[in-house]
């Protein structure tokens, strides 16, 4: 850490910042460097020899925006972040965006527009992509721009710009959009085709064409004409700035899309409630109308928001990685889901030999280091999330001497990390407006990967320990840091100036996105969806624990979304989502393009399809029994590809196969649970408890909720067990939605049969 200095200006401004949000305490800086948050504090200066954001070639790299965006926390993590964050020293502009159905790359000359529609399988038939192609390039005549910049953004729309002195353009493009608006000055409006287009309706202002066998609608102003030369598309724009163009389900769409061509989506927004355990969301666009007084939209709905809507849909549809997109006329539509079962640990049962778990949890508890020689923030969190895991076991069985031992050991930890100045610390980049923990790991601090894998283990930990000391979560102690954490990576605040608004997760896609800067020809990625829903459930946990009711809403509606995208587009739970040609049941890894039976690190089929299991908790995992065929499936892929049952991660995939069928997971830790090495974030305490409890009490039915976010359901043949926890001081009685209720004393978790 830097010596003590004068106060910058801009940490005074930061401190400011943080006070104004309801998620951060007021901080006065008191020394140089330091930002104090309750009893702890962050830095605003990175670590001597180490590293913020960069480019491929280790150059550090500043956002990529106009003036008029330059004060607003740019987005990282988004499905269109390259065109703010540049990886790469040749590129000024953007890799491909997958907004679906079109895709696009910006360009010198504009903005390059694709709709693929025929996957391919590529890499021995482990991917599959539906790869950005130009269809045409939306422009302007003349048009050279030295790079392209974001300009404006909102929830799930992004608005591009270039300028090359004498012109200047703006189009704004977005998740589920299938027309691309466009303001420009300087030359006509210019379409470029990658051939020679067939011309099959001109009206003037208005022009059908086809492309490669997709089908476009041009729109110009009214008063205007295109003018066909080859593949060259122009249109005077006279003394108005606009122009737009749309991708058609069919020739026969042309009058439905001409009558939304001048509405132009101006921004977009999703607004959420969670209650009854139910999860509702609504979203919605705003429009301005550049000609008449039309203000609707056409919006295009993937495969886990038209499953969970009510709201008519025309018979367009489009296709997409996702699967089928479904057609909504009008600027918003609101869908309905149960909320996901979350618990802060399997209830106690009597099938749990008390001496055999006392004998595992010492083994973690004495251990001569219980973190593993963990340093950096990932390995770390691991850690973290083993010991919050095994505190409600030693509770249940009166163990309050190792109850309490593993929540100092957490305390501890988590302390050291959120005081600025040690070995382990947090920084904040005032630039990029984030949040680093240092040492840092896989990019969380030169690509900004990641930081919601990493935190959500130390939120969950801390939603432990408030669990059982909520001095230590107030915000005059440890929980503004926390808070702090959850502001970085899911900040539910839109007009934080210190944050933007849920960094990660992509609100109309449903789930996150893990690079920060997007930089790749197959869009942006997310390998371990499951660390992203044990976010989640820590905001769920954390909330209930501290009576946040915005943060343990917020959580239920991330993991009930994201759990449903999880299942359609990692596990192709009703098989409508891969190709058919793909030839696998599970993803590793979901891209912007598709798909693929990979991770990051090693092809080894346990890891391929243990990274969207771990870390198996009661608060992030039991959500995955609600398809328990397509754990059938994976699980069966999983031994064909292995050439038998899991050996390395062995204890991850049976308490996976626990979630469908809890009989066949228990037999195989009863026949091998001697002669194996726990994965790095699980304890033989842990799977003990939780391949015993299920066994006994049957698998998660996440098709009964409650009206308790922290409740769950358990079924073994004709009879449910119903359980729940209560963080408050008062006693509760819980009602389930097949009308069974059940009493919680304070501070306590209850179950109930029927």
């Amino acid at each position: 850490m830097p010596t003590p200095r004068s106060r910058p200006a801009a940490a005074v401004v930061l401190a400011a910042a943080l006070a104004a949000v309801s998620l951060g305490p007021a901080a006065t800086p008191a020394s140089a460097a330091t930002v104090p948050v309750g009893a702890g504090s962050y830095s605003d200066t990175r670590p001597p020899g180490t590293t913020g954001p960069t480019t491929n070639t280790g150059a550090p790299v500043t956002p990529k925006v106009t003036e008029a965006a330059k004060d607003k926390p740019v987005p990282t993590n988004d499905w269109w972040s390259s065109l703010a964050f540049q990886r790469y020293d040749d590129n000024p502009y953007s890799t491909p965006m997958y907004g679906h159905p079109l895709t696009y790359q910006a360009v010198s000359g504009g903005l390059e527009v694709g709709y693929p529609t025929s996957p391919t399988v590529v890499g021995e038939g482990r991917q599959y992509e539906y790869a950005h192609k130009a269809d045409l390039t939306l422009g302007l005549s003349g048009l050279n721009s030295p790079d392209t910049k974001a300009d404006d953004w909102s929830d799930w729309t992004v608005t591009p710009y270039w300028s090359d002195g004498d012109r200047t353009l703006r189009t704004t493009i977005g998740h589920g959009m299938p027309f691309v608006y466009a303001e420009g000055e300087g030359g006509d409006a210019r379409i470029t085709t990658a051939g020679t287009p067939d011309v099959f309706a001109d009206d003037g202002n208005v022009l059908g064409i086809t492309v490669a066998g997709h089908h476009y609608a041009l729109f110009a102003p009214t008063g205007s004409d295109w003018n066909v030369s080859g593949t060259d598309i122009t249109a005077g724009l006279g003394d108005k700035d606009y122009f737009s163009l749309a991708v058609l389900p069919s020739t026969d769409a042309l009058e439905t899309y001409r009558a939304y061509a001048f509405s132009f989506v101006t921004g977009s927004q999703v607004d959420w409630n969670s209650s009854g355990g139910t999860v509702g969301a609504t979203y919605e666009l705003t429009t301005e109308a550049k000609e008449g007084t039309e203000r609707g939209t056409l919006q295009a709905l993937y495969r886990h928001q038209w499953m969970h809507t009510t709201d008519t849909l025309t018979p367009y549809t489009y296709v997409s990685p996702r699967g089928t997109m479904k057609v909504r006329e009008g600027t918003s539509f609101t869908t309905s889901q149960k909320a996901a079962p979350v618990l802060p640990g399997l209830p106690k049962n009597d099938a749990v030999d008390t001496g055999r778990l006392r004998g595992y949890l010492a083994e973690v508890a004495d251990s001569s280091d219980p973190f593993s020689g963990a340093s950096d923030t990932y390995w770390t969190g691991k850690a973290l999330g083993k010991l919050a895991q095994l505190v409600p076991l030693a509770d249940q069985i009166g163990e309050t001497a190792t109850r309490d031992k593993l929540v100092g050991l957490l305390q501890d930890r988590l302390e050291e990390w959120f005081t600025a100045g040690g070995a382990s610390e947090f920084s904040y980049d005032t630039e990029w407006k984030t949040l680093t923990g240092y040492p840092a790991s896989y990019g969380s601090d030169s690509e900004l990967n990641d930081h919601h894998f990493h935190y959500g283990y130390y939120v969950y930990a801390a939603a432990i320990v408030a669990q059982y000391d909520a001095g230590w979560a107030a915000d005059s102690a440890w929980g503004g840091m926390v808070k702090t954490l959850i502001r970085d990576t899911a900040n539910p605040s839109r007009t934080d100036t210190a944050f933007p608004f849920l960094r990660g997760f992509d609100v109309y896609a449903g789930h996150s996105w893990a690079s920060g800067h997007q930089g790749f020809a197959a869009g942006n990625n997310q390998e371990s969806s499951s660390e992203s829903t044990n976010l989640s459930a820590a905001l769920v946990l954390w909330g209930s624990a501290t009576g946040d009711s915005e943060l343990r809403d917020l959580g239920s509606y991330l993991l009930a979304t994201e759990g449903e995208s999880i299942a359609q587009y990692w596990f192709d739970a009703d098989e409508e989502v891969f190709p058919g040609d793909f030839g696998h049941d599970t993803v590793g890894m979901v891209w912007g393009s598709g798909g693929a039976y990979s991770t990051w690190w090693t092809a080894n089929p346990e890891e391929i399809h243990g990274i969207n299991v771990l870390p198996v908790t009661a608060g992030g995992s039991l959500h995955l029994g609600g398809h328990k065929d397509a754990i059938r499936r994976n699980i069966a892929e999983m031994e064909r590809e292995n050439g038998g049952p899991a050996e390395e991660w062995r204890d991850i995939l049976w308490e996976f196969e626990s979630l469908a069928d809890p009989g066949a997971a228990k037999a195989k830790w009863d026949a091998g649970n001697a002669g194996y090495t726990p994965e790095a974030g699980e304890s033989k305490a842990h799977t003990y408890h939780w391949l015993t409890t299920l066994d006994t009490l049957g698998a998660p039915d996440p098709s009964v909720t409650a009206d308790l976010p922290t409740a769950a359901v358990f079924a073994k043949g004709d009879t449910r067990t119903y359980a729940a926890h209560n963080h408050g001081s008062d006693p509760v009685t819980v009602t389930f939605s097949d009308g069974h209720e059940l009493t919680v004393p304070a501070r306590s978790t209850a179950t109930g049969r029927g």
